[in-house]
């Protein structure tokens, strides 16, 4: 039996498992040479987002919780910076930039 996941039915941790799926598709579109260097940190920082929040919502404490919620911010500030970095250094179009921020910023 599957012990009770709260946090599958917040709307959040729904976005935020779609962003991590936008995200894996515009780091597909990075060139070659970065898949191992931004493409993996994009990544990381993109799972970060939904897993701490299910993490922090199986915590009991309201502070425990409000940490795991704190560092899943943090991760979506992380998220932010890589993908401007991207696109500064021309490794993604303008249209993968302002689809993957929207998705950040929903």
């Amino acid at each position: 039996m599957r012990a009770n996941r709260p946090h599958k039915s917040l709307r959040v941790w729904q976005k935020a498992v779609d962003l991590v799926c936008t995200v894996f598709r515009m780091s597909a579109k990075l060139p070659k040479e970065q898949t191992y260097v931004l493409g993996a940190q994009i990544q990381r920082a993109a799972i970060s987002v939904p897993s701490n929040i299910a993490e922090g919502m199986a915590k009991r404490s309201p502070k425990d919780r409000t940490r795991f919620l704190e560092i899943s911010q943090g991760s979506l500030s992380e998220l932010d910076t890589l993908v401007e970095i991207a696109r500064k250094l021309e490794m993604i179009d303008e249209r993968t930039y302002n689809d993957t921020m929207d998705a950040i910023d929903d």
